[in-house]
């Protein structure tokens, strides 16, 4: 029998639990095969396995720690069985045979993904409606280890070139779609879309091979989304737009709308927001749960001080800052026809959504010369890829400075006269 590997960390649960959320430590404990602790954000960190065949890296997840519970030998492992069921996985693949399959399908991969989501993310109610209406119909029967890159890509194919659903009243007998497309933004939209389903679908896979529903990923990392599909232009209001549209809504939507073009927050962190979140004397309003479930303050400008503070005149702390006209809450999409109509009045064409208001929020800051990094934080991103994504070509002066060295290629050159501060008398 091979000799057990001590670990002053792994064998100790309360090491173990000192252990960073998220990270990750490896022990060897035989050539080519080490022994992972994985500290997850859910109750208990799971056992994984790193194994070396010679021509290549075979991972799997043995099972639970036995982090709060004692172990079983089962389904939750204490640091010395999980050492020999990683021993076990580590014959199995020397000798050319996979692990054995598990029974667990894609249906209880997004169940478990699903059950996770809804206490540490707050689109609960999107992430099901997407798995429920695109993923679960074609795939929800197969089970995780029998999964194929092929057939991922093949459903992400149909996905696309499938028209869009309409929001259709759940007394309707058939659900309503928007027209094929066609043209190439249309297309292009599609695939965008069946890229943001994948994503779903991919996250549920990875939480399921964390918590050791299947022990390969293989298929779904071979998986790609559609290359450039996400290039969209990012629409933005310019300052006239912008004033017009606000003179065009009613009062308390126009409260919301200018609050998002002046925070650059969300709908839904808006309508949630309470009294107690608006703290004037640091010029400071804080969300409390962002879309990736990470709290932020936005800072606000002597303009954002001043209508926040008209804003929460005589409320008291727990109540609602934003409520409606009749002062009930916001609830979801009670704005989206009477912005529609607002854009309308306004003649802001073609008509934005509220999200929009967030990209104008950043856009006219990267305009301004404001760096990607505080943007990012501004808007809560958790690093600069998605907002360089979207905002880099508007922060960049350099290419703006390059095309002012061109010739004037025969035509009249146009002198610019640098303008001088007067000097104060």
């Amino acid at each position: 029998m091979a000799r057990s590997q001590r670990s002053s960390i792994l064998d100790n649960r309360t090491a173990r639990l000192k252990l960073a959320l998220g990270a990750r430590k490896f022990v060897t404990i035989g050539k080519g095969l080490a022994l992972c602790y994985r500290r997850t954000e859910a109750r208990y960190g799971t056992w994984q396995v790193r194994a070396w065949d010679g021509r290549r890296y075979h991972y799997g997840n043995l099972g639970r720690a036995d982090d709060y519970q004692d172990a079983n030998g089962d389904d939750m492992l204490d640091y010395y069985q999980a050492q020999g069921r990683a021993r076990d996985f580590f014959e199995e693949v020397t000798k050319g045979h996979k692990p054995k399959p598990s029974d667990a399908t894609v249906a209880d991969a997004i169940a478990n993904y699903l059950a996770w989501y809804k206490e540490h993310r707050r689109a609960f109610r999107e992430t099901e409606t997407t798995a429920k209406a695109h993923i679960l119909p074609a795939l929800g029967e197969y089970k995780l280890s029998d999964l194929t890159a092929t057939a991922l890509r093949t459903w992400r194919d149909k996905l696309a070139a499938r028209p869009a659903r309409i929001r259709t009243s759940k007394h309707a007998r058939k659900q309503s779609y928007k027209p094929a497309p066609v043209t190439d933004e249309a297309k292009r939209q599609r695939r965008a879309s069946a890229n943001r389903i994948m994503n779903v679908l991919k996250a549920a896979l990875n939480r399921a091979f964390d918590d050791g529903l299947v022990s390969d990923r293989t298929a779904w990392q071979k998986a790609k989304p559609f290359p450039k599909a996400d290039e969209a232009r990012i629409r933005f209001l310019t300052d006239a737009e912008a004033v017009r549209l606000v003179n065009a809504c009613a009062p308390d939507l126009r409260q919301l709308v200018r609050a998002a073009l002046l925070t650059g927050a969300r709908f839904g962190e808006l309508a949630s927001m309470q009294v107690q979140d608006v703290n004037l004397r640091t010029a400071q309003v804080y969300v409390a749960r962002s879309k990736s479930g990470k709290p932020r303050h936005i800072p606000l400008n002597a303009e954002g001080k001043a209508h926040f503070r008209e804003l929460i005149a005589g409320k008291t702390g727990e109540q609602l800052a934003f409520t409606k006209a009749d002062g009930s809450a916001w609830g979801k999409n009670h704005h989206v026809r009477l912005l529609k109509d607002a854009c309308d009045r306004a003649k802001v064409r073609p008509a934005i959504a509220f999200h929009e208001l967030r990209h104008t929020y950043a856009s006219h800051l990267a305009q301004a010369g404001v760096d990607l990094l505080t943007i990012a934080k501004l808007l809560g991103h958790a690093d600069t890829r998605i907002t360089a994504k979207h905002y880099a070509h508007l922060a960049d002066k350099t290419l703006a400075a390059a095309v002012t060295r061109l010739p004037s290629f025969g035509g009249e050159a146009v002198i610019v006269e640098e303008v001088k501060p007067r000097k104060k008398a």
